[in-house]
């Protein structure tokens, strides 16, 4: 088989006319995993990546001198499976900067600097904030994340909207906005009018509760050294020549005894196949015979939210000579979330903020230096006029991004997680099914990707009979 060139695509056909164990499509985190677990079973496995790179979501990049990460970066405490990996691979993180004042800015405009995780506001909606938060938490504690379909409310949760669900909780409107804020822009990136209030409780419950979802300094806790890009760079690196770049797969002839995946490198043969990729991408294969009208309904009801990643750089973090963390918060403001997101050991400060849905619809609409103008514009409420004049500037659209096609990850739309989710890890015959979107635990994140693929090397595994 042709050598890996991990940054680069190679050159010349694949020439491989062995029966694989198991034939991986995509190189991210789920299908490295669940490649690197078989081959330590003794399988025979080969990966193909459609990208000239490994890593899928994850994706870290020189951009004018400057080191980003483009897609994926956080690690929290409950990702066991993340530090598992991280700590495998010899890898080391850092402590994400959070010393000092937080700010938010109200409907009305007005700026405030506060310490803590409780934003701002008036005590009555901050009661009605604790309220919800509470039955969030109760709701995501009733959910087995791995079978949210089996919550004792699960048709009641999935057949209304989450903005629905919510108003029929509170009238405080702002608690709801709020509490909103928190799910639909910061993690599922979509309106809430667009998901169910049982796709809502997945997320809460994917990361052990709401509570746990809403505290920055728990769910944002630490990154790796070097980018967190370097967990599939590792993996890819100790499966070798197994796994090659520059092979979109076009198309999966199947049958009992195994299929052949041809992608534009050429043809693999391999007695189980492991798609490994987001959902959305699946229908751009063609599979023979086609697959079963379950699955085709299924992923007509999946989709990936919207969002655009912001990163400027600047020659120190100012922020910081000011006693502000870099954290900021605003569901009034384009960019609704800000961050300090400084690299290790770097004398530059970065902040990192986003810009979620149907904002982010609007903005790329427009040219790109107006966009920059009202992005940086956000910047400069939170932080001041400084925060204007970037040294580097980027925007990771991951919407353009070819082979991905949206960021963060894919949810149902209403009612389609209670009607199909039980399903969507069903093997089609010799076909399996891997990522993110598709984990509990971990729903939409690394570690969630982690561990969709160990699970699916296990099922893999024991259907090849322990080989």
């Amino acid at each position: 088989m042709a050598t890996t060139q991990i940054h680069g695509q190679i050159d010349g056909p694949i020439h491989d006319g062995r029966l694989h164990d198991v034939v991986v499509i995509g190189a991210g985190v789920a299908g490295l995993s669940a490649a690197t677990r078989l081959t330590e079973a003794g399988h025979d496995v080969v990966v193909l990546e459609a990208r000239d790179r490994v890593g899928g979501r994850l994706w870290t990049r020189e951009i004018d001198g400057a080191m980003l990460e483009i897609g994926g970066q956080w690690v929290s405490p409950d990702q066991t499976a993340l530090i598992e990996t991280i700590d495998a691979l010899g890898l080391e993180t850092f402590a994400r900067y959070r010393d000092g004042g937080n700010v938010y800015i109200d409907e009305a405009g007005r700026r405030t600097e506060f310490t803590g995780e409780q934003l701002p506001m008036p005590a009555a909606t901050e009661a009605e904030m604790e309220r919800l938060t509470v039955v969030l938490d109760d709701l995501a504690a009733a959910m087995d994340p791995d079978a949210p379909w089996a919550h004792p409310q699960a048709r009641e949760l999935d057949t209304v909207s989450f903005a629905d669900w919510l108003e029929g909780q509170s009238d405080d409107e702002l608690a709801r906005r709020h509490i909103s804020l928190f799910i639909a822009e910061a993690m599922l990136t979509k309106p809430a009018h667009a998901f169910s209030a049982l796709q809502a409780v997945l997320m809460a419950a994917s990361a052990g509760s709401f509570s746990n979802l809403v505290d920055s300094e728990f769910i944002l806790d630490r990154r790796v050294v070097g980018g967190l890009q370097r967990v599939p760079l590792t993996l890819a690196e100790r499966l070798g020549d197994r796994v090659v770049t520059g092979a979109p797969v076009r198309r999966i002839e199947h049958d009992a005894e195994g299929a052949t995946v041809v992608s534009d490198r050429g043809s693999v043969r391999g007695r189980r196949v492991l798609v490994a990729m987001p959902p959305n991408l699946f229908s751009r294969i063609d599979y023979q015979p086609p697959l079963p009208r379950r699955q085709h309904q299924l992923h007509q009801h999946l989709s990936l939210g919207l969002v655009i990643k912001v990163h400027a750089v600047y020659d120190r973090p100012f922020w910081r000579d000011k006693g502000l963390s870099g954290t900021a918060f605003s569901p009034y403001r384009l960019v609704h979330e800000a961050y300090d997101n400084s690299n290790h050991e770097d004398p530059r400060g970065t902040l990192v903020g986003f810009v979620s849905d149907e904002h982010a619809d609007a903005v790329f609409a427009l040219p790109a230096e107006e966009r920059r103008r009202r992005i940086l514009a956000s910047l400069v409420d939170y932080f001041g006029d400084e925060a204007a004049e970037p040294l580097v500037y980027f925007e990771s659209d991951w919407g353009s991004e070819e082979w991905t096609r949206g960021a963060y990850a894919a949810s149902y739309d209403v009612g389609g997680l209670s009607r199909y989710g039980a399903d969507q890890r069903t093997p089609v015959g010799v076909i399996h099914w891997a990522c993110s979107d598709f984990a509990g635990i971990g729903f939409q994140h690394v570690d969630g990707g982690i561990r969709s693929g160990w699970r699916a090397a296990e099922d893999i595994a024991a259907a090849l009979g322990g080989r």
